[in-house]
């Protein structure tokens, strides 16, 4: 109890601290850009605003010429206009371009969330890490594990057992278990990291489309590329009339575009709800610094409302960013255990 609430004063202290980041005070808030800039991809991490002055880190720029030839420089070069011929288009989602020419160049960059990204991957490599030395430091006859790695196998048993389990069926879910809890952890902490408001957390990875579609597209390979047999012929030939089928291919047509929707639910599903939540808390952020702007006596009445409904979304968001990880893994484990129906003689 007393490390529960040990981390509870920590994170209402970080959300403290950034609720009372000081802004120049003739200058006005910018709410687009300060929800937009945070959600959005970045070329460097902007870390907090002190006196007007921005503290980042710049990340690597790694681009390549039109004409030929690869420029690696660290965007900080960006602040004082173009370099090497390479511009940030605020214009156009803020993405660097190279003079004449209107078309993106090749962009290998480290952006914000690449380096989110290989933070979290480094944090799951830890944690499980961990978890493994345990095991086999331990033997059976000692007991079930306590603490934090005890937390991690009633985590990994129920995901296994209740979700994977059950909704790919007995005879496959072996397969496709490691990948399906590399998937829900995997979003899991990104979620958590993205909930931090301090580096080195911070990054709304999930919030991108981007990464939510390659997740969605992982699925989509998964299923359709070790479906079985009955699977392709419940698309293309299903057990309905003939006349829905042949001559005209109304119902293949229609299950053709089913194989296409399913993923597109996964990746908009996420990308949505991890993009609203984000949005809601910067937003509340947002009213501390435009109220205190008109007087004292209205910026500190709506300060503390805001400064409790920051706090409110914030463990409603440690609610939603679980149950999204639990979802989208529970969808790809039904939708995989779709493609691999058995035979009806087999089932008979």
């Amino acid at each position: 109890m007393r490390h529960i609430k040990q981390i509870l004063i920590l994170f209402i202290a970080c959300l403290a601290l950034t609720a009372c980041t000081p802004q120049p005070k003739d200058e006005p808030v910018d709410v687009k850009e300060a929800v937009l800039g945070h959600m959005s991809d970045a070329y460097e991490w902007h870390i907090c605003t002190w006196n007007g002055k921005h503290i980042s880190l710049p990340l690597p720029v790694i681009v390549k010429h039109h004409k030929g030839g690869w420029a690696v420089f660290s965007s900080a070069h960006f602040h004082h206009g173009d370099y090497d011929n390479f511009y940030i288009d605020e214009e156009r989602q803020g993405k660097v371009y190279e003079r004449g020419y209107d078309d993106r160049p090749w962009d290998f960059s480290i952006t914000k969330d690449v380096l989110q990204i290989w933070i979290n991957v480094a944090l799951l490599l830890v944690i499980f890490l961990c978890c493994a030395r345990w095991y086999k430091r331990h033997k059976v006859e000692d007991g079930a594990p306590k603490g934090f790695v005890g937390m991690m196998e009633v985590l990994v048993c129920f995901i296994h057992d209740d979700l994977i389990k059950p909704s790919v069926g007995e005879k496959h879910y072996k397969k496709y278990a490691p990948y399906l809890l590399t998937v829900f952890f995997f979003i899991l902490i990104t979620n958590l990291m993205g909930l931090v408001p301090i580096f080195p957390g911070g990054a709304n990875v999930t919030g991108n489309i981007t990464i939510t579609f390659l997740l969605a597209l992982f699925t989509f390979l998964m299923v359709n590329l070790f479906g079985n047999r009955e699977y392709w012929k419940e698309i293309f030939w299903p057990d309905v009339p003939t006349w829905m089928k042949c001559p005209v291919p109304l119902m293949p047509v229609i299950e053709f575009f089913g194989i296409l929707t399913k993923p597109f639910a996964l990746m908009v599903r996420l990308f949505a709800n991890m993009l609203g939540g984000h949005a809601v808390i910067l937003s509340l952020v947002c009213v501390i610094f435009i109220t205190w702007q008109l007087n004292a006596v209205v910026g500190s009445s709506l300060s503390v409302a805001s400064f409790v409904m920051i706090i409110f979304m914030n463990f409603l968001e440690l609610l939603v960013a679980f149950i999204q990880a639990y979802v989208f893994t529970m969808l790809s484990a039904v939708f995989i255990g779709m493609a691999h129906p058995e035979h009806e003689h087999a089932k008979a």
